[in-house]
């Protein structure tokens, strides 16, 4: 299968199998983001992603774990994605896990059963674009959830014995209200229990009108990498795994709660010193 677009997906899921089954994000409204502006949203045709499973198998292919691209593939209908599930394990009967991304609206659309079905079906992780816990926030980047939202999808899910995965953002606030956002998002992962948090620094390239007209002002980065350590610092999800990176590959701040947090610290102040 050509893969359209661009690949975006978490470090974590650089090892699996990652295969398309629809193209670019179904919302595409967020005012940070500019991944998938250039692409139409659509579902690829069942028989194509046979075709791809078939070509595949065909290589010798069995993954264990199978990522679901592309910005949001859980905003799928349940009966779709059950038939999806269903072709993945006849191909590739070694697979223990599939995961993609979601929205909290693909959440809230489904019933409890129908989560239920795709849980039994092997969905274990959903990552959701969190972003943020400040309410104003979430509105002003024109997020397609409110905090409320976001707490009852993922009750939700955990009740249906799907874990999740949340993308966070340091700087989504601006400029000044980085620790404020650090101790929001702390408190909501804390309530919620994310298996994994994946922190991108902010990148407001797409952002040029609310910039020139004052209503955002980036976050340096030294302000970025305070948040992100007060955020370590107040994280108390026993064994959640957290992922930072701030532009380049050497700036990563990585490892699992709370046993690495002075490792984790040690290489903010380290990247601090650059600056």
């Amino acid at each position: 299968m050509e893969y359209e677009g661009r690949i975006c997906r978490a470090p974590g899921e650089r090892a699996s199998y990652n295969l398309p089954v629809t193209v670019g994000c179904s919302y595409n409204h967020c005012k940070f983001c500019g991944l998938f502006k250039d692409l139409t949203y659509r579902e690829i045709p069942l028989e194509k992603i046979e075709e791809e499973l078939r070509r595949v198998k065909d290589l010798g292919g069995d993954p264990k774990v199978v990522y679901l691209g592309d910005g949001n593939a859980f905003h799928l209908k349940a009966e779709q994605l059950v038939t999806i599930l269903n072709m993945v394990h006849s191909y590739f009967p070694g697979c223990q896990e599939i995961r993609m991304d979601s929205t909290v609206p693909d959440i809230l659309a489904k019933t409890d059963e129908e989560l239920k079905t795709l849980a039994e079906l092997g969905v274990k992780r959903l990552y959701i674009g969190v972003e943020t816990a400040l309410p104003d926030v979430l509105k002003f980047m024109n997020k397609c959830h409110t905090l409320p939202m976001a707490y009852e999808a993922i009750e939700r899910i955990h009740k249906a014995g799907i874990d999740y995965a949340a993308h966070v953002m340091s700087g989504v606030a601006g400029e000044g209200r980085g620790i404020e956002n650090a101790e929001a998002l702390a408190a909501f992962v804390n309530e919620t229990k994310p298996v994994l948090v994946v922190n991108f620094d902010m990148f407001p390239s797409h952002m040029e009108e609310d910039m020139a007209a004052g209503r955002f002002v980036p976050a340096e980065l030294k302000e970025s990498l305070a948040e992100c350590r007060r955020f370590i610092e107040l994280a108390a999800v026993e064994g959640v795994e957290y992922d930072s990176s701030f532009g380049f590959p050497p700036d990563r701040v990585w490892g699992t709660l709370p046993k690495d947090r002075e490792k984790m610290i040690a290489a903010i102040e380290r990247m601090k010193k650059t600056l």
